[in-house]
């Protein structure tokens, strides 16, 4: 019989722990690797701020990517959100940075970061980055 692995046994610092916001991204491994799947991922949560007016930006965010070998861990990734809700950023730099951010920690086969930003001055804007294991 397998025993169940902790957080700590399978590398992830966060999950299980108290933490504060950041922009660490943990991951598990992918138990099916030779298979094409698409995760989801969905807040209504996401904030940053306008870097001239200082005014809050609020935001859906949409993630979705196939795997390679890596997982990302929910709970870092809440955290990692969370650590924008201070910085002064525009919509399509942020969007961006954030798909930058997950390839980086997943080198996933593809990956989309739509962010579908709340009206404000009259305009509403959606900002969509995807990304295609080599291209």
């Amino acid at each position: 019989m397998a025993t169940k692995k902790t957080s700590k046994e399978r590398g992830l610092t966060i999950l299980g722990h108290p933490a504060k916001p950041s922009r660490k991204l943990e991951t598990f491994p992918n138990r099916h690797p030779g298979r094409d799947y698409t995760v989801s991922l969905e807040t209504d949560e996401f904030t940053c701020v306008c870097p001239v007016t200082g005014q809050p930006d609020f935001a859906s965010l949409t993630i979705e990517y196939v795997p390679d070998r890596k997982i990302v861990e929910s709970k870092s990734l809440k955290l990692y959100l969370e650590s924008f809700r201070n910085e002064g950023v525009f919509h399509e730099h942020v969007t961006n940075t954030i798909l930058d951010d997950l390839v980086k920690a997943l080198a996933p086969r593809w990956c989309v970061v739509r962010g579908e930003f709340a009206v404000r001055g009259g305009i509403a804007i959606t900002v969509e980055a995807e990304y295609q294991k080599g291209k």
